[in-house]
C-alpha cells in the first residue's frame, strides 16, 4: 500500500487511488487486503474516523473515497460534506450497513455519487469505485430502484410539510434550499431585493427556524433545492 501522500496523475494507465474509511479495523482492513491486488486499484490511506477521513483526503488526494456512515467523531455524511468542500473532484462511494431512505437522501445530498450496502460481492465493490472514478453513479441493485423517485422533488411532499407557506414563500424556500443568495432569488423570481428579505424573514418565523442554515437543512430533506 503506498502512503506516500503523492497525488495520482489522472493519466492513461493511473491506477485509481483509494482512502478507506471506516471505524471497524477488520472491515476497513479486510477491505484493503481485497482492494489491493487489483491491478487498476491503490489503497493510498486508511482512516478509522471521519475526521481522519477528511485530514487523510486532504493529505492524499485520492480519486475515490469508500466512506461508511456511522463512525465516531464526525460520521460519514459530514465527513463526505467537509471532503467536498474541500476538494469536488474527489468521488465519494458511500459503503455501509443500512440502506434506510433518509441515510441514501442524506448521503446524495451530502455530495456522495455511489451507494452500496455491506455485503455486496467484490466483483461489485471494484465495479463501482471504477464508475465513481469515472463520474458515474452508482447504487446497489436493493436501492436501484427506489433512488429515482427518492431524490425527485414531490411539490405535494413540499406543500404538506410546509402547508404554513404561501405558493410565493415555497419558491423562494426553494432558491433557498438551492444554496442561492438573495440577490440571486430576486433576479430569478423577479421581486425586489425588499421583498425577498420579507419572504424570507416571513419563511423564518412560520418554521420557527433559527437561522438560514436549519431553513436549508429542512428544506432539502423534503426534497426542495435541486435546481441546477
Amino acid at each position: 500500500m503506498s502512503e506516500d501522500g503523492t497525488a495520482g496523475s489522472g493519466g492513461a494507465g493511473a491506477r485509481i487511488r483509494v482512502l478507506i474509511a471506516d471505524d471497524h479495523p477488520v472491515f476497513r482492513d479486510g477491505l484493503a487486503t481485497l482492494l489491493e491486488p487489483h491491478p487498476d486499484i491503490e489503497v493510498v490511506a486508511r482512516a478509522a474516523d471521519g475526521a481522519e477521513a477528511v485530514a487523510l483526503a486532504a493529505e492524499h488526494r485520492p480519486d475515490v473515497v469508500v466512506m461508511d456512515i456511522q463512525m465516531p467523531e464526525v460520521n460519514g455524511i459530514e465527513a463526505t460534506r467537509r471532503v467536498l468542500a474541500a476538494d469536488p473532484s474527489i468521488g465519494v462511494l458511500v459503503f455501509t450497513m443500512g440502506e434506510d431512505d433518509g441515510t441514501l437522501l442524506s448521503a446524495m445530498r451530502a455530495g456522495a455519487r455511489g451507494y452500496l450496502v455491506k455485503g455486496a460481492s467484490q466483483e461489485e465493490v471494484t465495479r463501482a469505485i471504477t464508475a465513481v472514478h469515472a463520474g458515474g453513479v452508482v447504487f446497489g441493485a436493493s436501492l436501484a430502484s427506489r433512488i429515482g423517485e427518492l431524490l425527485s422533488p414531490s411539490p405535494a411532499r413540499t406543500a404538506t410539510e410546509f402547508p404554513m407557506l404561501t405558493e410565493r414563500e415555497r419558491e423562494v424556500l426553494d432558491l433557498i434550499a438551492a444554496g442561492r443568495s438573495n440577490a440571486q432569488i430576486a433576479a430569478e423570481l423577479f421581486l425586489a431585493p425588499k421583498t425577498v428579505r420579507n419572504n424570507v424573514s416571513a419563511i423564518l418565523s412560520k418554521l420557527q427556524a433559527t437561522d438560514r442554515a436549519e431553513v436549508i437543512i429542512r428544506a432539502r430533506d423534503a426534497g426542495l433545492g435541486q435546481r441546477g
